[in-house]
Parts: structure tokens; C-alpha cells; sequence
């Protein structure tokens, strides 16, 4: 695999001068005010329990500023919640003071500002002080731009400490010695940052931003970016706190529909549309379970006369007939969309001269190069930071969902040259972070207009902030070998650990070559994506199940139809991320910052709070096993029972993964099904596995099952007509409409 090389620095200390001095102006609520050497407003706050919010306002008292001269926080909602809703104590202390909430302190210094940041009085989170780096306290400096300044903060890590978040990694999932700038794409950059240690970092902006990450040699977490104001958020606890915390702040997800839940498929690259409904049929003929076909690109529609979205009538010629051979098969389908009009389009100048496309250097409507969703034609950008033209755009976008599209996949994320405009001022390196933002906004408020609560699916790979508020992360493309399988499992863990709760794994990658897909890989990598948020299978020649064997065949059924039995713990998993902000998929230092041990094993992740999952990624039938301390673990296969803080190795044949689960909770599984339609919603529940005496309530999709202990027994509502699986050791016992289950005599 390729290793990761330090690059230095992107930003110059010379640049950039430190506040000198802070003088005390107000104290209100759960904050203080301070005014700085240059008379910009400070605000230090204690926004909400465990969380401080450290804020620079540089514009002047009683100025009113433009849309354009807002933050770009405010311009683009980055907030769920501005308010404060904290409380905290005040006090001098010498040279500054200290706010206190409980447990937590945060100490300010104000001659230069710094800060430290405790809980229980262990110190956990503090700025990097060192004369030759003083400018990485808090600094900033006007910029060309008079609308934005260049910011920079620091804080000191510990000598080996880890930092988790920040995006997607299929390297690792320490992002230590990494830099990350959310000017390139391909860095996958997401705003939070936490330690073990009980701290998290979240930069407010949608500004250019670059993160580094103990390369420079004091060894610190710098953060700089251009923006009018500083806000900075820092968290206190463990990480499960701090993305509650975080989610609360900026948002969390809204529910994705069931049908999104079964197993998806994609087109063949190239193929018409016609031949995915052929690929349907052939599915449903040889059993192989799944509910969603995602249609290949060009996009499916454009704008064209009368300000409409038209579908490509070359490729649809009648998409009612379309779509309506796939709802025969019980097919859901997924159209690609693109906020683009295509410059040989007659309505290109007529949009220009409305001012609804971005614009370049010149003032007139910008003309990007071909891309995959223009099928290779030039096209200009809608300008959705215009707010008519983003009315129109989602508008449009329901009608295609009344004429049976069922939702649309897109990457908005296109290389923006520097002399870009938005209507409102935005610059190349704003929009770049902003426009796949409100694209997604756009498709999901589209997609769940008419649902309460709103419930929808944006399949898109775009990662910003705000991306946690959407469901359905698309998949990263790998190679078809063990590497790629190791990296698409990594890029998983570490979006979830940046606050994304959805992330899809697609099995096997039609761009790349599939000589080293054997079908032990392929098993093994379908067996861990039945484990994930959800999955995607291929429909391109050498991705198709009956591309191998008979007894792969049957082995692919096997898994699909126990992912079909997952449904009703996964979605109640992602139900529950709209109360907690935790991913579906856990990782070991995320699940267990507490046991070390368990962060020496980066690719086994908890599936919600129940499964221990350790997927296979090599060669083989054995595998090592660690099982975290601090709990008892049940294997699934066997039903045999493992005390924490222990390391096994173990045989696992190809039609079944080490899974684990969790001693006090339950595993609640649906019926076997072909798809979704199958399901009946009023017996959406099948059986129920134990994992010792429960005591934990399960996830469950919109079901309510209590768990009560009493008297060294548990008692359960909720089960009722349910074939209940007890460990080893147990008892049930049914009284009306309550379980009972206690030790065996």
C-alpha cells in the first residue's frame, strides 16, 4: 500500500500576528466578551455541556454587513443550534480567568490568548505556546479578500498520540503526520477532530481549510482557514460524547426509507437502461435478494427550453414504460442527476443573462469542461448559492420523484478554477466546500418533501461539512484485490469517525480489473459488507454472482438473505444515530477509547452497540481475534462465550464471519425476503438472540422493546409472537405480554 509522506505546513507565521492583549468588556449568561488589540469582539463560551466555543468577530459594532460578508457558517446553516444552552461558573485567576461546568474547565489566558481545557482536573486540551510558533496560538491577518481574514489555531499533542476524524482515510485511521486541505478533493476532508485523550476540535467554517496534524516539529494540531470570523468548537469526553455533542451542534441525519435498506445493484457501465431491467429479472430468477438498481451516468435529464428539467429522450424515450418494468420486478431505481445545463443547450444564454450560472473572471456564465454526469459535453453550473435558482432546481427534482424515480445519486464535487463567483461574492475556494453542500441539501429536501418525519436517500461520495446530516455515504472506489477490501473498511471506519452515521460498501469496482477477484475474496468481501451500513453489488461482467461458481452462488443467497434479516437491527442502528450521532460502523478506538489493546486492531468494528464484526482480509480460514475488555462476548456461530481483554485465533469457514456479540444486549432479526415489499409491517420482527442476561434496550426499527431488571431477572415487552434464541445458562418464560428471563436452576 502506499505510505504517507509529511508535507509542510501550508501557512507562513510571518504572516500573521498574535493578539497581544485582551481586555474584559461583558459577562452574559454562559459567556464573557472581550475586545482585542484591534477592537474585534471575543467571545468565550460555554455553549453546552462538555463543549466551549471560542469566537473572534472582526466586524465592527453596529456594522451592518452584506450576505457576502457573512460568515460562511451563517451564509450556509453549519449550525443546528447557535444558541448557547450551557451554564457556567466565572472567575479571575492571574493573567486571565476560568469558566467551570461541572467537571470541565476552561482556562483562558488573555495576554497572548490561550487556553487549556481539563475534566475531573486532568488536563486534556491546550494551546501549543512556544515563542517560535506564536503565531499558532490565535492569530489572524487581513487577507487580499476584504471579505475574509486567514485564521490559525494550534493545539499541543501528546508525544504518540493519535487523532481520529478529519475524513476519509483508507490508510489509517490515525490521522498523525498527516496535512489535509479541503482546497483538494481528493483529500476527503471533514471538519472534526477528537483524541482519546477526551478532546475534540471542530473548526466552524465552510472557508478553505487546512489541517495539520503533528507534522510540524512542535508536534501540534494546527488548523488555519479563511474566514471573516474565528469560531472554534472544543469538546470535552469520551468520543461517543463528543459526537453527540457535535451532532446536536450541526445536525444529524434524517431516516432513509426501508427500501434502502435491502441490497443494492448498479448498471453495467456503458449499458442502456433497458438492459438494467434485463439485469433485474436475472436476479429475481436466481434468487439472489436486493431492492435498488443505481443507473449509470450521463445524467438522466438537463435544462433545456421553458426552464424544465426534460429527460434525455435518446436514452429515455418513454420513462413512465422505464420505470414501470422495474417496479414489476420490484426493483427501486436511482437515476443519476447533475446540477448542470449543457452549453450547446438553447437555455445556456438564456440562463446566463438571468444570472443563474456561476461565473467566472469575465462576468459571464463559466463553461466547465466535460464530465461523466454531461456524458463529456461542456456545461455551466447552476448557481444554487442564488436562492430561486435553488428553489427551482429541488422543484424540478419532484417531479421526477412523482413520475417513480425513487431517488438520485450525484457528485457535485467538480475542480472549480480560482476566478469562480457565486450571485453573493463566494470565491473558488468557498464554493468548493459549499456547492456539493447545497446540492445534497437540495436532493434530500426534494426526495422527502412529503414524508414526516423527512426521510429520504442522497447517494453521493461528496464529503463537507454538513455531510452528517444526510444519509447514505456512496462508496470508495479500490482496486479488486485484499488491499482494496482492507481500504474500503477503512474509509468506512474513519467517515463514521468524522460524524458521517451511513456509509455504503460496493462489492467489487467495474473501473478497475477484476483479475485478482477470486471467489474467496469476493465471499469475503460481500460477508463484511452484509455487516456495514449497506451494500452494493455489480452488474459489469466479472462483478455478477453467476460469474462464479455454483457453490459461490449459493453462498452469495446464503449472505444476502441474512442481510435481509439484519434489516431491522442496521436501520434501527441508524434511527438511533439520529439521537446519538454514532455511526453504524464503530471503531475500536472509537467504541473502546479505553482499552489500547483493542486500537491495535483497526479493522474490527462494532455494527451498532451489539456486534463485535471481524472481517477477513486475506487468504485463508484463520483469523486473530481480540475481543475488548470490559465485556463478555457470545460468538454468533457457535454460541460459545468469551470473556474480555482476550485474543483468539480462530477457523472460519467461507460462509461465516467472526461476529460477536456483545454480553446485556439482544439481536433482533426480521423474516428472510427477496426484498423489502416482502416485509410485513406489522411483523417486522422474526427472533430474537441473546447474548447473555439482557439489560440494554436493542435497536429496533420503529419498533419499542423495553428491557427491565429485577430481582436478578430481566423482564421484556415487546416480544410478543417472537422466537427467542437464550443463551446458554437462561430461561425463558412468557407471562401474557412479558418475558421473562432469568438463570437456568
Amino acid at each position: 500500500m502506499r505510505s504517507r509522506e509529511p508535507v509542510p505546513f501550508q501557512f507562513d507565521s510571518s504572516r500573521y500576528t498574535r493578539f497581544v492583549s485582551l481586555t474584559e468588556r461583558a459577562t452574559n449568561g454562559p459567556s464573557i466578551q472581550f475586545t482585542t488589540d484591534q477592537d474585534w469582539s471575543v467571545l468565550v463560551e460555554a455553549h453546552a455541556p462538555g463543549v466551549f466555543r471560542l469566537r473572534i468577530d472582526t466586524t465592527a459594532e453596529g456594522e451592518t454587513t452584506s450576505r457576502a460578508a457573512r460568515p460562511s457558517s451563517q451564509r450556509y446553516e453549519l449550525l443546528a443550534r447557535d444558541e448557547a444552552i450551557g451554564e457556567a461558573l466565572f472567575e479571575a485567576v492571574d493573567g486571565g480567568f476560568r469558566l467551570t461546568q461541572g467537571e470541565d474547565v476552561l482556562n483562558v489566558l488573555t495576554n497572548p490568548l490561550r487556553i487549556s481545557l481539563s475534566r475531573k482536573g486532568v488536563p486534556v486540551l491546550t494551546s501549543i505556546d512556544e515563542p517560535e510558533l506564536s503565531a499558532f496560538g490565535v492569530g489572524g491577518l487581513v487577507g487580499d479578500d476584504t471579505q475574509d481574514r486567514e485564521w490559525t489555531v494550534g493545539f499541543a499533542l501528546q508525544e504518540g498520540e493519535a487523532v481520529y476524524g478529519l475524513g476519509e482515510n483508507v490508510y489509517d485511521l490515525d490521522r498523525r503526520g498527516e496535512v489535509l486541505s479541503t482546497d483538494d478533493a481528493a483529500a476527503r476532508v471533514l471538519p472534526l477532530a477528537w483524541s482519546t485523550r477526551g478532546w475534540g476540535v471542530y473548526v466552524n467554517t465552510a472557508g478553505a481549510t487546512v489541517h495539520n496534524v503533528g507534522v510540524d516539529a512542535a508536534a501540534g494540531y494546527l488548523a488555519g482557514w479563511r474566514d471573516i470570523n474565528l469560531d472554534v468548537f472544543m469538546f470535552l469526553g469520551d468520543p461517543s460524547e463528543i459526537l453527540n455533542q457535535y451532532s446536536q451542534l450541526t445536525g444529524r441525519a434524517g431516516q432513509p426509507p426501508l427500501w434502502a435498506m435491502g441490497a443494492w445493484v448498479r448498471q453495467a457501465r456503458g449499458a442502456a437502461p433497458e438492459l438494467a431491467v434485463d439485469l433485474a429479472a436475472q436476479l429475481r430468477e436466481r434468487g439472489i435478494a436486493f431492492d435498488t438498481v443505481t443507473l449509470d451516468t450521463p445524467g438522466a435529464w438537463d435544462v433545456r427550453s421553458r426552464l424544465a428539467l426534460e429527460w434525455d429522450g435518446k436514452r429515455f424515450p418513454d420513462p413512465r414504460q422505464l420505470l414501470g418494468n422495474f417496479k414489476r420486478h420490484d426493483a427501486r431505481v436511482v437515476l443519476p442527476g447533475f446540477p448542470g445545463v449543457l452549453q450547446s443547450s438553447t437555455m445556456f444564454e438564456e440562463l446566463e443573462d438571468k444570472g443563474w450560472l456561476l461565473t467566472d473572471a469575465t462576468g459571464g456564465a463559466h463553461a466547465f469542461p466535460g464530465v461523466a454526469a454531461t456524458g463529456g459535453e461542456a456545461f455551466g453550473l447552476l448557481d444554487l448559492t442564488h436562492k430561486d435558482v435553488w428553489t427551482f432546481w429541488r422543484d424540478k427534482l419532484r417531479q421526477f420523484q412523482d413520475d417513480g424515480v425513487d431517488a438520485v445519486a450525484c457528485d457535485a464535487q467538480i475542480e472549480m478554477p480560482d476566478d469562480i463567483v457565486g450571485r453573493h461574492g463566494d470565491s473558488a475556494s468557498r464554493l468548493r466546500t459549499a456547492y456539493p453542500l447545497l446540492v445534497k441539501r437540495c436532493l434530500f429536501e426534494a426526495a422527502s418533501w412529503n414524508k414526516t418525519p423527512a426521510e429520504g436517500v442522497v447517494l453521493s461520495r461528496d464529503l463537507l461539512p454538513g455531510a452528517q446530516r444526510l444519509p447514505w455515504q456512496a462508496a470508495t472506489p479500490v482496486a479488486n484485490t485484499w488491499d482494496g477490501l482492507i481500504e474500503s473498511i477503512r474509509a468506512a471506519l474513519t467517515v463514521g469517525s468524522s460524524g458521517v452515521p451511513v456509509h455504503m460498501h460496493d462489492v467489487g469496482n467495474p473501473d478497475m480489473p477484476t483479475d485478482a477477484l477470486t471467489p474467496e475474496l469476493y465471499l469475503r468481501w460481500l460477508g463484511a459488507a452484509v455487516f456495514s451500513g449497506n451494500l452494493r453489488l455489480q452488474g459489469s461482467p466479472g462483478l455478477l454472482p453467476w460469474d462464479f461458481d455454483e457453490e459461490t452462488q449459493a453462498h452469495v443467497r446464503t449472505w444476502l438473505q441474512f442481510r435481509y434479516r439484519l434489516i431491522p437491527y442496521v436501520l434501527g442502528v441508524i434511527e438511533d444515530s439520529a439521537r446519538t450521532g454514532l455511526p453504524v460502523q464503530r471503531s475500536m478506538p472509537m467504541a473502546f477509547p479505553d482499552d489500547p489493546d483493542a486500537h491495535k486492531y483497526g479493522l474490527q468494528y462494532l455494527l451498532g452497540p451489539a456486534l463485535l464484526i471481524v472481517p477477513i482480509v486475506q487468504p485463508g480460514t484463520t483469523v486473530t481475534v481480540y475481543l475488548p475488555k470490559g465485556d463478555a462476548w457470545w460468538d454468533m456461530s457457535t454460541g460459545w462465550r468469551y470473556e474480555g481483554g482476550t485474543t483468539w485465533t480462530i477457523e472460519v469457514g467461507m460462509d461465516r464471519l467472526p461476529v460477536f456479540g456483545r454480553e446485556g444486549h439482544m439481536l433482533c432479526l426480521g423474516p428472510a425476503a427477496q426484498h423489502t415489499g416482502e416485509f410485513n409491517s406489522a411483523r417486522i420482527l422474526d427472533e430474537v438472540w441473546l447474548f447473555g442476561m439482557p439489560i440494554h434496550n436493542p435497536s429496533v426499527m420503529r419498533n419499542k422493546i423495553r428491557v427491565m431488571q429485577m430481582q436478578g431477572s430481566s423482564y421484556v415487552k415487546g416480544l410478543e409472537g417472537l422466537k427467542i434464541l437464550p443463551s446458554e445458562g437462561l430461561e425463558v418464560k412468557r407471562r401474557g405480554a412479558e418475558v421473562r428471563i432469568s438463570r437456568a436452576r
